[in-house]
């Protein structure tokens, strides 16, 4: 038993030390007060990691699950949201990263909850699984899984009252999607926009090498995809990280000035997708990273 438990924490300290570690050790620090965002809308994520959920009238849609290790926090969080977990129907997956599908097993085996993967990440999940980064979590349990549905470009799928458009915005991963959808409170109506990951840690140069594209398309693949979405109609941009759309800072707002939203904003879609333009435009022009 000595060494077993001897490498069990040679193991932990491992991951304290990496460089990925801090992601995955005292997640309950990052833990947020859930809130309705604006009608029908609510958040149920930490402090690095967008969770939503929509109150369909038909069942709960949930945006992404969380950081793997992190779910028994974003049960807590729905539950004091005034939901019951067991009412979340559908999970919507941003894309295949470990660090926004954290919950989805759980769900799907204890409330049969029916998770929604873009094709070309499902695929991804079963040709090249490492990708998903499953393997950084610190917890061999930690498993990938069969969507219950993949969603392609420019599909439009209802749940519940809640239409959405989809579209594929390859660049993050292959499959990260961006969708579109109207939310509700009383008459009032506001359309939603969600992109699905926003990152350049996948555009590295040494990524990029190691995963095959040796002449980096994927960055163009996400230029591409900026523009694609860019002009679309939001009055309401939902994060994937809360660095997106400075979620805390609106929330402090929102409690200083209740008969205010900040979240209401028809120009901080197109704003925010304009500045990583340009800034992928930087990485791209820079020697280091070619």
């Amino acid at each position: 038993m000595k060494s077993e438990y001897g490498f069990y924490m040679q193991q932990q300290n491992a991951l304290k030390a990496s460089g990925n570690g801090r992601f995955f050790t005292d997640q309950e620090s990052r833990y947020t007060e859930p809130f309705q965002i604006y009608g029908n809308l609510y958040y149920v994520g930490d402090s690095w990691v967008c969770v939503h959920l929509v109150d369909t009238g038909d069942g709960l849609l949930m945006f992404d699950a969380g950081n793997c290790g992190a779910q028994a926090m974003l049960v807590y969080s729905i539950w004091k949201a005034g939901f019951d977990p067991a009412d979340v129907k559908w999970i919507i997956l941003s894309h295949g990263h470990m660090d926004h599908f954290g919950a989805a097993n759980f769900f799907k085996r204890m409330f049969g909850t029916k998770i929604y993967l873009s094709e070309p990440d499902a695929k991804m999940f079963r040709e090249h699984p490492e990708q998903s980064m499953v393997q950084i979590s610190g917890n061999c349990m930690d498993e990938l899984f069969e969507p219950d549905v993949e969603i392609h470009d420019g599909e439009r799928l209802k749940f519940g009252s809640t239409e959405i458009q989809f579209y594929l915005v390859p660049g993050h991963t292959e499959g990260c999607i961006a969708c579109f959808f109207d939310v509700t409170d009383g008459k009032e109506k506001k359309r939603v926009g969600y992109y699905g990951g926003f990152g350049f840690n996948t555009l590295q140069k040494d990524f990029l090498m190691e995963i095959g594209d040796m002449t980096f398309e994927m960055r163009r693949k996400y230029l591409n995809s900026l523009k694609k979405v860019r002009d679309e109609e939001v009055e309401l941009f939902m994060g994937n990280h809360t660095a997106n759309v400075d979620l805390l800072a609106k929330r402090k707002y929102m409690q200083e000035h209740p008969d205010k939203n900040p979240f209401l904003d028809s120009q901080a879609w197109k704003e925010y997708l304009d500045e990583k333009y340009e800034e992928l435009l930087q990485l791209m022009n820079d020697p280091r990273q070619n």
